[in-house]
């Protein structure tokens, strides 16, 4: 059994305790918690309660992820893994698609070797 979350606001569609004893954990990047979440993660609530699980988010030391803890019914919580890692790995190419066209249009402007 896990531990129980910190959080004091459990929204209401949360069976406690039932579904706070086994909690779904991944990670994801770090530089993308803003883009999927919004800043300061504002749009959790808005995930939380159109996919009706309850989300912790864990920096880890040391590393460049972060985890993500689901709480729930054992069905979203699948689902609302499945719909975070779409959104990290959509996230994670469109700025792959925004460095590479950076790329290219440095590569365009053919700087001279004293500006690279």
């Amino acid at each position: 059994m896990g531990t129980l979350p910190e959080r004091k606001d459990i929204p209401p569609w949360v069976k406690v305790p039932e579904d706070l004893k086994d909690p779904l954990v991944f990670q994801v990047q770090t530089r993308l918690l803003g883009a999927m979440f919004g800043p300061d993660g504002s749009r959790i609530p808005y995930i939380e309660q159109v996919s009706k699980a309850m989300l912790q988010l864990k920096a880890l030391e040391s590393s460049d992820l972060t985890e993500v803890v689901v709480y729930g019914s054992y069905l979203y919580k699948l689902r609302t893994k499945w719909m975070l890692q779409s959104m990290a790995e959509w996230h994670r190419q469109r700025q792959e698609r925004g460095m590479l066209k950076l790329e290219e249009a440095m590569s365009t402007l053919q700087l001279g070797p004293w500006m690279k």
